[in-house]
């Protein structure tokens, strides 16, 4: 499985207008090579480097497989939007405190729909995706500002 974007390599500068400097909307990704049995895709964007442990950006789930990526400043139709640790269910941009950052997009092949309530966070998403998960993929962009 591959993820991937046309606006920056895998561990490169995401592009400012995708960051708190910007317009602070999602970046346009796609991926390929989904496994044959997969139900449904999870995507997920956190902050490894944040100072009070991971901190999740953007949380995805049930997204269709026709569905062969995200568009600039959009959610898939049909996945569901979970809450990052903003408390907001919604793309937040990065906005390292200081510090460049990484920032993981991580896209998950699971062989289930997931049915839950979009009040889910990461943790929770993650707990659900056990034991479930046929294949990832993942794409890190960096951002300093």
């Amino acid at each position: 499985m591959k993820l991937f974007s046309p606006v920056f390599a895998n561990s490169s500068n995401i592009p400012v207008r995708y960051t708190c400097l910007g317009d602070g909307v999602n970046p346009p990704l796609s991926w390929d090579q989904i496994p044959v049995n997969t139900k449904s895709l999870v995507l997920i964007m956190d902050d490894p480097d944040a100072v009070n442990g991971v901190f999740s950006h953007w949380i995805l789930w049930n997204i269709p497989l026709v569905v062969v990526g995200v568009a600039e400043s959009s959610v898939p139709d049909g996945a569901v939007v979970g809450v990052g640790t903003s408390g907001k269910n919604c793309y937040v941009p990065p906005c390292p405190p200081s510090g460049e950052h990484r920032y993981r997009f991580k896209l998950f092949a699971l062989d289930k729909e997931l049915f839950l309530s979009t009040n889910t966070e990461q943790k929770e998403l993650e707990k659900a995706m056990g034991g479930h998960i046929l294949d990832q993929a993942i794409l890190i962009g960096l951002f300093k500002k």
